[in-house]
């Protein structure tokens, strides 16, 4: 999956686990702290539950279908829908589409986007890394991350069984 080149002209691009994201409006670009990241994920992805200590996560959906739990809640969100992981709140996704899907991620704050500046590698094309399977050292490390950037995982990531028609929908 190749993100479209117009829309990450002159990003700076990270592999960021088995993503690609392009920080499109750094933290640090006004005032407010506003930040705006696209995101390409593969059929699958999923990150381990987790709750933002100082931040909300708004996700747009650009491409592709994903499946929320936020506060123990679920829905399934797609193309042009717009989902938002209040702070406080433990929350996760998976993604349902095949073709995988593409999100802009907006935060307010510095927390996530140092994460992924800290935890990602800088990409050497526009395409989603080669896929690997997380050792227990790099959960480890990235929990630690994650912690230090005031983001706490609570939680293991979504399976493909995980959704419950009893679980309350957001």
């Amino acid at each position: 999956m190749t993100m479209t080149p117009g829309t990450i002209t002159g990003k700076e691009l990270l592999w960021f686990n088995n993503t690609l994201v392009a920080i499109h409006v750094a933290s640090t670009a006004g005032e407010d702290g506003i930040c705006v990241v696209e995101h390409r994920m593969p059929y699958g992805d999923s990150p381990p539950l987790h709750v933002h200590r100082r931040e909300d996560e708004v996700f747009h959906i650009l491409d592709g279908r994903l499946r929320f739990q936020i506060d123990g809640r679920e829905r399934i969100a797609d193309a042009g829908e717009t989902v938002i992981a209040p702070k406080g709140l433990p929350h996760t996704y998976r993604v349902e589409s095949r073709e995988g899907a593409n999100t802009l991620t907006i935060t307010r704050g510095t927390d996530f986007e140092t994460l992924l500046r800290q935890a990602g590698r800088r990409a050497d094309r526009p395409e989603l890394p080669p896929q690997m399977e997380p050792t227990p050292e790099l959960i480890a490390a990235l929990v630690q991350l994650c912690a230090k950037n005031g983001i706490d995982v609570v939680g293991p990531p979504l399976e493909p069984d995980d959704f419950r028609s009893n679980r309350p929908e957001i």
